[in-house]
Order: structure tokens, then C-alpha cells, then sequence
């Protein structure tokens, strides 16, 4: 009974021992913090790695997951280059799939921020897990008639039921004139069976009223007048007009969230007479990371032949995006980007209204040569530090006299200017 007793003592220490070095390594795993790990992970690995799927370097999420050695991940994450020159065979492996480039080092973060990290890379794996990996798609939003369609049937019913009442009210107080005039009282005779009812007496009766035809014929001619007008005046002028581009790039977004400049991508303004559409490589500047799962900016890898699992480019498959023009001026007419914004010192939103608050622009002004007269006009010149009207004689006259100095007096109002 002695031995059997010591063998049971034996066993249950064994079991504590276990059950105890089970929960320090669980404790151990746990000890990280997720949302400290979000920040550092975005702050230093989005750049090569995804939790989800491949990017540069491996998956995080199934990589860190699988390997339960936190001390062999965290020397990996602080120093991959040290394990791998002292022959680990996991770090050689590892090494050797991904064409011996090596991972950047970040001898700065500590054990503590390692195991935050993984931490974070776990949670979401698990995330992953248990959402069964697929992504729900929100169904697109059903939408009913235009409001603006809705409200202009409204507006030409109540308009159309106005007219009827005012033509009404018109029709009887002629009758009521004309029978007083001739001293007729209004007695309603019976129709004779047979004879043929006049339909058309009461417009005969109006055709009459001189002062009335008169009044409307002068009306007529007043708005057509007025509508040919306005249709000569308008003639290729496009304010207002957005069409719709084959990818849905927001500018309210990057020019307004993000505050990105507006010569990051329009390069040229600065530089050339066109402020020049951005090629596709500056969109992968970011976006080769940012946003990876847009179904809009598969559009810019299918269009440069970008695999984004594997990161290469297939020239082959390479096609041009289709963007539509928004802002044309005619062929005769002269602008010169790079003399407005670096010269003139021009705001883009100046032309271009506030374009960092367009979601998809438009043509905000209407670029007309009268417009672009009036802003000659009111423009005064900065002539401080600008060699070109250093240069100008009779410039210097007028500051030295004191006098308002515009574009116009500076040959704005010239037509070889813009007229070539």
C-alpha cells in the first residue's frame, strides 16, 4: 500500500508539473496586447506583409500561427540575417524560398513589441478562422428615379395647371367683354339635333382680342429671343460636365482626407503647358499595399499586368485605361499650365473649383474667353522676386508711381496671348 501511495504522489506532481508549464506557456502566448500590436504592424510590416494573404513576404497570420516557438519569431522579426548566418534551419528555409532577399531588421523593437505583434497577427488569423475566410460583399444599394427627373415632372404639372387657370380665367373675362360691349345676355339655347357644333369658337373669339395677340406674339418672340440667345452664347462651353470614368477615383478622398498634393500626380502643372493625367505607376506607388482588395484598383493591376500575389508584372497583358477628358479648351486658344501656377502663382481650385471636396469631378467654371478675361483683370501681378517682369520697363514705371498693376496691363488682354 506504501508503494502504491508514493507512485500516486509521484503522478500527481507529474500532472501539476504539466498542467503548470501548460498554463506558463499560454500565458506566455497571451501576454501580448492585439491593439498595440495593430499599431506597431501597421506603423512597421504593411509595407511587405498582409495578415491574409501574400504580398512581398509571407502571409503573417497562418505563418506565425503555425510556428508555436515565440522566442525563435521574435529574434526572427529583431534580426532574420543573424539566424540565418548562424545556419537555422527554419531561417535558412524560409531564406532560401523567397530568393534570398532578406527581411529588413528592427533591432529598435523589443520583446515586448515582438509578442504584441504576434499577438495581433493571431487574433486576426483567428478572426479569419472562425469567419470561414470569405468576405461578405454588400449587395448594391437599389435606387429609384433621379430626384431631379422626379421634381421636374412636378414643376411642369403645377406650371401646366397654372396655365390652364390663367387661360381660363383669360377666356372669361373676354366673353364677359364682348357681351357687354354689344349689350347680349347670356342665354344658353338649346342645341338643335343635327346642326354642327363650332369646337373651335371660343380660340375664333380670342383670335379677335387684337391687344391679345398682340401680347402673346410679343411674348413669343421674347422667349425665343431669349432662348437662342442663351443656346449661341452656350455653344462648346461644358460647365458642369462629368462623364463617367472607367475607374472611380475620388479626389474628395486624396486631395481632401489624405491632403495629398495636387502636383504628386499632375506633375506637370508645374512644369509643362499640360498638367498631364498621372501614369498608372504613380497609383502603384501606394497601391501596391493600400487597398489591395478594391475592386477598382484591380482595374489599374489588370491594366499594367500586375499580379499581386506574386508581384510581378506581365508586359504581355498590359493594356491603356480609357480616361475621358473633362476640361477642353478650343484648339485656337493658348494656356500654358506652368505660366499660371509657377509665374502667376495660380491655385489649381482658382480654374478648377474646390476639387479636393469632388467625389467625381466635374468642369466647375465654364472656360470661356470672357471668363478668363475677367480673371485677367482682377488679377494683380506679384511682381516680387519674378525675373520675367523684372524685365519690364514700363512696369517698374507704374510701381514706382504707385499705380495698380493687373494682368490686363501686362498684355492679358492681348489675342496673340491665347490666339496663335
Amino acid at each position: 500500500m506504501r508503494n502504491i501511495s508514493l507512485l500516486f504522489k509521484q503522478f500527481s506532481r507529474t500532472v501539476l508539473l504539466l498542467a503548470g508549464l501548460t498554463a506558463l506557456t499560454t500565458a506566455a502566448n497571451a501576454q501580448g496586447d492585439p491593439a498595440k500590436g495593430e499599431t506597431i504592424f501597421k506603423a512597421k510590416c504593411t509595407a511587405c506583409h498582409k495578415i491574409e494573404s501574400k504580398l512581398v513576404g509571407p502571409a503573417l497570420g497562418p505563418q506565425i500561427t503555425s510556428e508555436t516557438d515565440d522566442a525563435y519569431l521574435i529574434k526572427w522579426i529583431q534580426n532574420s540575417q543573424a539566424l540565418v548566418a548562424a545556419k537555422n534551419p527554419k531561417a535558412v528555409k524560409i531564406y532560401n524560398e523567397y530568393n534570398q532577399i532578406p527581411m529588413t531588421a528592427f533591432p529598435e523593437l523589443s520583446d515586448a513589441d515582438v509578442t504584441d505583434i504576434i499577438a495581433y497577427a493571431r487574433a486576426e488569423q483567428k478572426k479569419l478562422t472562425e469567419g470561414g475566410g470569405d468576405k461578405k460583399t454588400e449587395a448594391p444599394a437599389e435606387t429609384g428615379p433621379s430626384s431631379l427627373l422626379i421634381w421636374g415632372l412636378i414643376g411642369v404639372i403645377v406650371i401646366a395647371f397654372i396655365v390652364i387657370l390663367v387661360l381660363n380665367k383669360v377666356i372669361g373675362t373676354l366673353e364677359r367683354l364682348l357681351l357687354k360691349n354689344k349689350n347680349l345676355v347670356i342665354d344658353e339655347e338649346p342645341e338643335v339635333e343635327g346642326e354642327p357644333v363650332d369646337r373651335l369658337a371660343g380660340i375664333k373669339k380670342l383670335a379677335k382680342n387684337k391687344k391679345l395677340v398682340f401680347f402673346v406674339v410679343l411674348c413669343g418672340a421674347i422667349a425665343m429671343g431669349s432662348w437662342s440667345w442663351v443656346t449661341m452664347w452656350n455653344t462648346n462651353m461644358h460647365q458642369g460636365y462629368q462623364p463617367v470614368q472607367p475607374i472611380k477615383y475620388s479626389h474628395e478622398l486624396h486631395a481632401g482626407a489624405m491632403k495629398i498634393d495636387c502636383q504628386y500626380c499632375h506633375s506637370g502643372a508645374y512644369k509643362s503647358k499640360n498638367a498631364s493625367i498621372p501614369s498608372l505607376n504613380v497609383c502603384m506607388n501606394c497601391h501596391k499595399v493600400v487597398k489591395t482588395e478594391s475592386p477598382e484598383i484591380h482595374k489599374i493591376y489588370d491594366a499594367l499586368g500586375y499580379d499581386p500575389d506574386k508581384g510581378t508584372y506581365d508586359t504581355t497583358k498590359a493594356k491603356p485605361i480609357q480616361w475621358v477628358r473633362i476640361h477642353n479648351l478650343p484648339d485656337f486658344a493658348y494656356f500654358n499650365h506652368s505660366q499660371h501656377v509657377v509665374v502667376g502663382g495660380v491655385k489649381c481650385q482658382q480654374c478648377h473649383g474646390p476639387i479636393e471636396t469632388m467625389s467625381e469631378v466635374y468642369q466647375y467654371s465654364p472656360l470661356t474667353m470672357k471668363w478668363c478675361i475677367q480673371c485677367h483683370k482682377r488679377t494683380e501681378v506679384n511682381f516680387k522676386g519674378n525675373a520675367y517682369y523684372d524685365k519690364m520697363t514700363q512696369v517698374h514705371d507704374m510701381i514706382k508711381k504707385g499705380q495698380k498693376v493687373s494682368a490686363a496691363v501686362m498684355g492679358g488682354l492681348e489675342c496673340s496671348k491665347c490666339h496663335y
